[in-house]
């Protein structure tokens, strides 16, 4: 921080100088100018360079009003650099246009309030509208198009900062999610292989054929199962985490190889499907293995002994559907011990959702349960998981990055139209008013012949304005001849309203009219004649 702030000291130190330097070169006594003036103005300059930073348009308003204390015309060599220094600083720092833009339009009126009440001709108005546009407006519209492309570039790098960052984020977010699906496989995984070990076990425990002490070891192998079932249901609970999406089960075991390791467990399960369930999509296939395996799962927990039905057919449309029953827990048979957490149904149900399928299930009246999934072998994405749709758009939404992004662009581009537009329409429309004001001054600087008439050689200059009209051209017209010798000023006047030549020519001398004259072009030779 404290090295930046030197370097902004060194920077204003150096701009300063640069500023001050036409300064003392055209407005010391060497140039016909004093070293009060110089004093005055290196100190304003330094002030302004002061507050630049802080308040940009204050500083450009100090270099304006010494250019107008120079000249009504705003345009100055002296300060003429400061000027369009002073100028981008504005655009360069200001957020907002419109405290700027104001304060042009106010230049504008005092300049022109300056020239009404010093009598001076319009044109003077004209050369300090035109000087403001091009010393003061221009550089600070390539200062906003600097300010834009700046952050541009600074909205680029944090876009580039924020996905870096958001890619971590996702890839992190992926892995947690990745160990969230590991996580739920092998509780489902497990805790069936834990419930078949559980049935065998349980099985043991009550064989007659086995004495005390082997029965008592099948009943603490069961209870062991059931424990094991119990801890890895806490532990996987915690790394379970909301609206996960259904997992994929990492083993190719198919549904009748699930079915023929329940029965050598000691369950009766009777499959009924048309064939091997290969070729539906991965995702189908999957469903049906979990919804199988928790319902064997389920029947083994609650049901044990009961004879487990699986239906698996498929219709036309094309739709797999699942029927899977269970009797009535057999009396006698009861397997005290085995956890269940309750959540197995749950989480088949949005595993069956998220494959674009539908989940019944229910008890039976005779005291069974039957559980009917089933899945759109064409599978459909869950509403959850579809993108939003965005009425009239194309695609997805873009991002907060991207709209930002996108405006920092179009900002650019709108800055750099402006610098090419702006001073074109402000000449445009001075064009139009330039040549509406010529139109007018030669409406008004005609002289009628019978008042030119009238007019004395020797007439005060007070009666002789009398009859003039309000308007005088702008010097002679090229090509006259020279004015006589020795007069104080001479003013000339039109004969016709378009008529360049010939024109009336009043010489004064001391207030009095002492020549009177209607000048026409020379020929070129006598011209020539003349000055020799």
């Amino acid at each position: 921080m404290l090295r930046e702030r030197k370097r902004d000291y060194v920077t204003d130190l150096a701009v300063w100088a640069i500023l001050s330097g036409p300064v003392l070169l055209w407005d010391g006594p060497a140039d016909g100018g004093s070293w009060l003036s110089v004093g005055v103005g290196v100190g304003a300059l330094g002030m302004a360079i002061l507050v630049h930073r802080a308040w940009p348009l204050a500083a450009l308003g100090i270099a304006v009003a010494l250019s107008l204390a120079d000249s009504r015309e705003l345009y100055t060599v002296s300060y003429s650099t400061a000027l369009i220094a002073l100028g981008f600083f504005a655009g360069r720092r200001l957020a907002g246009a419109r405290p700027a833009l104001f304060s042009f339009a106010g230049i504008a009126a005092v300049g022109l309030v300056i020239t009404l009440t010093a009598g001076a001709e319009l044109w003077e108005w004209f050369t300090l509208v035109i000087t403001l546009l091009f010393a003061v407006v221009v550089p600070w519209l390539i200062g906003r198009y600097a300010r834009h492309y700046a952050q541009l570039i600074r909205t680029g790098w944090q876009l580039a900062d924020r996905m870096e960052r958001e890619k971590h984020t996702a890839a992190d977010r992926e892995r947690i999610r990745e160990r969230s699906r590991i996580a739920g496989d092998m509780h489902d995984s497990l805790g069936h292989e834990l419930s078949l070990i559980a049935v065998r076990a349980a099985a043991l425990e009550v064989d007659p054929s086995l004495n005390r002490r082997q029965q008592a070891s099948a009943g603490e192998l069961r209870q062991a199962a059931a424990d094991a079932t119990a801890k890895l249901r806490d532990i996987i609970g915690i790394l379970r985490t909301d609206g996960e999406a259904a997992p994929t089960v990492p083993s190719d075991e198919s549904v009748a190889e699930l079915v023929e390791r329940a029965r050598s467990s000691g369950m009766t399960v009777l499959l009924h499907a048309p064939g091997p369930l290969s070729g539906l999509p991965r995702m189908i296939e999957r469903a049906a293995h979990r919804i199988v395996q928790e319902a064997l799962t389920n029947a083994a927990k609650h049901a044990p002994g009961a004879e487990v039905d699986i239906r698996i057919s498929m219709d036309e449309e094309p739709t797999l559907t699942v029927v899977i029953t269970n009797a009535a827990r057999a009396e006698g048979r009861r397997l005290p011990g085995i956890a269940s957490g309750g959540t197995g149904l749950v989480g088949l149900d949005e595993r069956v959702r998220l494959a674009g399928g539908s989940l019944a299930h229910g008890p039976l009246d005779d005291g069974g349960f039957e559980l009917v999934a089933r899945l759109p072998v064409i599978a459909r994405l869950s509403p959850a998981l579809e993108a939003p749709e965005i009425p009239g758009a194309a695609g997805p939404a873009p991002s907060t990055s991207a709209r930002e992004l996108s405006r920092a662009r179009q900002r650019v581009r709108r800055g750099l139209v402006q610098v090419i537009v702006a001073p074109v329409s402000v000449l445009a429309v001075l064009g139009v008013l330039m040549f509406a004001f010529q139109f007018y001054v030669q409406s008004r600087s005609v002289l009628d012949r019978t008042q030119f008439d009238l007019i004395k050689v020797g007439d005060s200059r007070a009666d002789v304005e009398t009859r003039l009209p309000s308007h005088t051209l702008d010097g002679a017209p090229d090509g006259l001849r020279p004015e006589p010798a020795g007069v104080d000023d001479c003013v000339y006047y039109r004969t016709k309203k378009y008529d360049a030549t010939p024109v009336y020519r009043l010489c004064f001398k001391e207030g009095r009219l002492v020549d009177k004259s209607i000048g026409v072009d020379v020929p070129d030779e006598n011209r020539r004649r003349d000055d020799q």
